[in-house]
């Protein structure tokens, strides 16, 4: 299959759904050889924080190794989906990369998808996403400079998330990636559960 663009960056802030993109977009893809990888993965595995990290419990030298290979695997490797906050603006520059942006416009249901997910009350909730994102912005920007990480100018793709569903989500990006929807095959296993298949001849 040709494809538009070699690479997929998925940005965007807490409970944008970044997640649930890369995980619905892997049964379309790696049939064709795409990986998968993720930036908030490698930061919690350094910080051994495994509830979305805080940027500052790593030192500038961290953040800076993970950006150099976040664009090797995007310029020498390639085939590759990348999910990380600022991972479309480090790549902002290559042309061969989809950059999507995820947002949410309703804070509300921010809050609840973090209250459902963490096993946390609302009010925790709440101020977890106000700390979270105020703090990484505020790191990040001692470390780039005074960016707006998550304009929209950065991004082929801004996508809506309290509008747009998980499956209206990836078809708008798999539609601008260039994914021929004729070599899906759809059928039924014995369980009666939908099966999709790749025809990758």
């Amino acid at each position: 299959m040709n494809f538009k663009y070699e690479n997929i960056t998925i940005s965007g802030g807490v409970a944008t759904g970044k997640n649930t993109l890369s995980a619905n977009l892997k049964p379309y893809l790696s049939p064709y050889g795409w990986k998968f990888a993720s930036g908030g993965q490698l930061l919690r595995d350094f910080t051994k924080e495994y509830i979305h990290p805080v940027a500052n419990l790593a030192d500038k030298k961290f953040h800076q190794n993970l950006d150099e290979r976040t664009r090797k695997l995007l310029i020498k490797e390639g085939h590759y989906v990348i999910e990380a906050w600022l991972a479309g603006f480090i790549a902002r520059d290559l042309k061969n990369t989809l950059r999507v942006l995820l947002i949410c416009s309703n804070d509300a249901l921010r809050v609840d998808r973090i209250a459902n997910r963490d096993k946390i009350s609302i009010k925790q909730a709440k101020k977890f996403l106000k700390e979270r994102e105020s703090e990484n912005f505020k790191t990040w920007k001692k470390i780039y400079g005074n960016y707006n990480f998550f304009d929209p100018k950065y991004y082929h793709l801004v996508i809506d998330t309290y509008s747009s569903g998980p499956l209206e989500t990836l078809g708008q990006v798999l539609d601008a990636l260039g994914y021929d929807h004729t070599q899906i095959t759809i059928t039924k296993n014995h369980h009666e559960s939908l099966v999709l298949s790749v025809n990758n001849d």
